[in-house]
């Protein structure tokens, strides 16, 4: 009798997906559902203070806005994050909900967290963090989740919205962390393309291939099953097909809303617990500790990470390869063309990272959840060298 490999998928409390409806209906229509009166903002600054969005949403809401936070900076810094949660404690805030890309998704999904374990100090974020022990072994400490529901507006392509894990930066020893729990996942999220046409294209495009690399490290993980390769494969085709479109025409709208619903689809795999490869990993260190955006992470290393796994294994690389085109002999030389198509950057160097930071950068991606959690087996720092300095 042949062989199955048992497998599991896990989901969160994420009850509604809006494709294509204005954001402000959508949340008005949320917050009406589920009797909310005290709905607290947390928007991108540039939403908030270069566009009337978001004075648009607090109208609609009229009575049951709590009110508005913005000023959460790259990455999330845990100084940020504390703000915002003290803004919305004092506002008394029933539902809390953020607009704008991964930083503002991130941090609000963290302070109700925050907000339920009556977090007062950047302190009191070191014993709520997930960890890694010497010997690989990650560590969720929450075991209680939080009460007050998110819904994410999202501006961008992470994919971070559908996640139950968020990530805030440690100012201190620059070393972007996570928290976890499944009750940190939204009960809505909001994809609405025109509210993103304000999203420079330039952070449109490197935030999607974010969601190529999703897509791409699931299709590539040994852990993977048919039914998480199968939304990979679709989250794929749908990204490299909106992509270029947007580039070309950034008003339209359609390709936005594919490239939105790939981003989508890339996510939920990852979301049941299928682990991401040393391209997340690396960029996880790369975002916090260098400053490199979210997008831009994954523009560098994804081609240079599969390169390396390569090496190893290519038999999972093929389905990859076909829905890049087979333009090229190998997925990391397709994924590199394509990146490069949409002017994205594609080395260390011109995302200003040198060689003096690599040691440090190697020794964290170890310590990152899913630091020992590629196909090709990563055993020690030295290897994530290897793959530093193929993409210096």
């Amino acid at each position: 009798m042949a062989h199955v490999t048992p497998s599991e998928l896990r989901f969160t409390r994420t009850e509604r997906v809006t494709m294509g409806m204005p954001a402000a209906d959508a949340l008005v229509d949320q917050a009406q559902a589920m009797d909310c009166k005290k709905v607290f903002l947390i928007a991108s600054t540039t939403l908030r203070e270069d566009t009337d969005e978001i004075a648009k949403i607090e109208l609609a809401l009229g009575s049951r806005h709590g009110g508005t936070f913005s000023g959460i900076a790259p990455h999330a810094p845990r100084a940020d994050v504390l703000a915002a949660t003290n803004a919305a404690r004092d506002a008394g805030a029933d539902l809390i909900v953020s607009i704008g890309g991964g930083s503002a998704t991130d941090a609000a999904k963290i302070v109700s967290l925050m907000i339920k374990h009556d977090v007062r100090t950047v302190e009191d974020f070191e014993p709520l963090r997930t960890y890694v022990t010497d010997d690989g072994q990650v560590i969720n400490p929450i075991t209680v989740g939080p009460d007050i529901p998110v819904i994410c507006v999202p501006t961008t392509l992470s994919g971070g919205e559908f996640n139950a894990l968020s990530g805030s930066t440690d100012e201190v020893t620059q070393h972007k962390q996570g928290y976890e729990h499944r009750n940190m996942a939204p009960v809505m999220v909001v994809l609405d393309p025109a509210i993103t046409v304000h999203t420079p294209a330039w952070l449109w495009l490197s935030t999607g291939v974010r969601s190529v690399d999703h897509a791409i490290e699931t299709l590539s993980s040994d852990k993977s099953n048919d039914f998480a390769d199968g939304l990979a494969e679709s989250a794929l085709k749908l990204l490299v097909e909106g992509l270029p479109r947007v580039k070309a025409d950034p008003n339209d709208l359609e390709g936005r809303l594919k490239c939105q619903i790939g981003a989508w689809q890339s996510m939920i795999s990852i979301i049941g617990g299928v682990p991401m490869g040393a391209s997340h990993a690396i960029g996880h260190i790369l975002g916090g500790t260098c400053d490199v955006p979210h997008g831009h992470c994954s523009c560098v290393m994804a081609p240079y990470v599969l390169q390396w796994n390569a090496e190893y294994d290519d038999s999972r690389q093929q389905r990859t390869l076909a829905v890049l085109g087979n333009t090229h002999p190998t997925a990391a030389e397709a994924l590199d063309a394509f990146i490069r198509n949409l002017g994205m950057p594609r080395t260390l160097g011109e995302v200003g990272v040198d060689e003096s930071r690599f040691q440090q950068v190697a020794e964290y991606t170890l310590l990152d959840i899913w630091g020992r959690t590629n196909p090709r087996p990563v055993k020690s720092a030295d290897d994530i060298m290897q793959i530093l300095r193929l993409a210096a």
